[in-house]
């Protein structure tokens, strides 16, 4: 049952978005360019162009949809033929590389739609995007972690960014402006084919001089060092924000693990940050370790800007081999920075006397920000044993 409150949370973020958005300049040589879309501006008239990549136009040219008279939907259209979805998606063979976009021009992607199967191995799909001329990518991501979704399991996310919905519909809304090209490929690192329905929809116009690239990191470590903190993005260079931090945790102490503080170093800090939360669960928007009251148990929660759609079992507080799935979206609160950046998250928990517990913890996050270019060389990506989901042999809770 969808819950009043949540509703009431859907359309307060709604009617906030609404109004915290202000009104979209004009494109440099007059009128409206299209960008930056929200109820207010809906009836504005534009001279951009809306097209849309998908395996029924893979170039996104103009009257070019519905050609198709091979591809995986074929034998289905066998006695309709050409414009009946001869082409919904494409098989990308084990161990090699697609381009699911190549587009030639200015302006900006709106929305993206993908669906991938089998959904168990999203850790394996690795996502980038190219903007302009770029030979190193912007954003570098396993498909599901992108898409706050990163336990190779369903779970249904309802954001104003990104949402998952049933069966296995990855959607995001990040605006992702580019001046001369955009490339998005899908990289299987698995030895097995999979197979990726997807849709890309895209304008062509004129993109503000201010307009910064969307960027997004992946980063995993599946134990970590004893009293040390997790980075969540480091080696930043350039002028920018900071939009979205989404985390896969799995707690391998028992007990409660959301006490860390997540600190924000701008612009040349050294020991200390400019910015520091108050703990883990502060930072998701929580308190009181996500645990209902009266059930003694994990709830989930999701809201426009920040949530907890997914937690794994067994689903009892403290348990060892809990594993979690948090996001936190900086739409009406960017961290800004001029030169650089560097996040990062504690693993706390607690011990006797009320003494803090620093944790070995399995985590994995993505990173989301716009910055200027060039954009500093991401970290490698972990190998694939790395990437693979290996979650701890439960155990059972102290029956005391």
């Amino acid at each position: 049952m969808f819950h009043r409150s949540c509703l009431f949370a859907v359309i307060v973020g709604l009617l906030l978005c609404v109004v915290a958005r202000a009104q979209t300049p004009p494109s440099p040589s007059g009128g409206f360019n299209g960008l930056n879309m929200n109820l207010g501006n809906l009836p504005r008239l534009s001279n951009a162009q809306s097209r849309s990549i998908s395996p029924e136009n893979f170039t996104g040219e103009k009257g070019r949809g519905a050609m198709a008279t091979e591809g995986t939907g074929k034998g289905a259209a066998r006695e309709l033929g050409q414009g009946w979805k001869v082409s919904p998606s494409v098989v990308i063979k084990g161990k090699s590389t697609f381009t699911l976009a190549e587009i030639d021009g200015s302006g900006a992607i709106q929305q993206i739609w993908m669906t991938p199967a089998p959904l168990a191995k999203t850790r394996l799909y690795i996502l980038r995007f190219y903007w302009d001329d770029e030979e190193e990518p912007s954003v570098e991501v396993p498909l599901g972690d992108f898409f706050a979704c990163g336990w190779g399991k369903f779970c249904q996310v309802t954001s104003l960014p990104v949402c998952v919905n049933p069966g296995s519909a990855f959607n995001c809304y990040w605006n992702m402006p580019f001046r001369k090209k955009a490339k998005i490929t899908l990289e299987n690192l698995d030895d097995k084919h999979m197979r990726i329905f997807y849709q890309i929809n895209y304008t062509l116009t004129e993109v503000p001089e201010d307009a910064a690239y969307f960027h997004a990191q992946f980063r995993r470590v599946h134990k970590l060092k004893p009293k040390t903190e997790y980075t969540i993005l480091d080696g930043v260079s350039g002028r920018g924000q900071y939009v979205g931090t989404y985390m896969a945790w799995e707690s391998r102490s028992p007990g409660w693990w959301g006490e860390g503080e997540i600190k924000f170093y701008l612009d040349g800090d050294k020991k200390f940050p400019t910015i520091c939360g108050t703990g883990t669960e502060d930072y998701f928007c929580g308190s009181y370790g996500f645990h209902n009251r009266k059930t003694r148990l994990y709830q989930t929660f999701n809201t426009p800007y920040v949530g907890m759609p997914q937690v794994l079992p067994p689903d009892v507080v403290g348990v060892v081999g809990q594993r979690f799935g948090l996001y936190r979206w900086h739409v009406l609160d960017p961290v800004r920075f001029e030169k650089d950046l560097k996040v990062t998250m504690q693993a706390l928990g607690w011990q006797s006397g009320g003494r803090y517990l620093p944790l070995q913890d399995d985590i994995a996050s993505v990173a989301y920000w716009y910055q200027t270019e060039p954009h500093a060389k991401f970290p490698t990506l972990p190998t694939k044993d790395e990437l693979l989901i290996k979650p701890l042999k439960l155990e059972k809770p102290d029956a005391k």
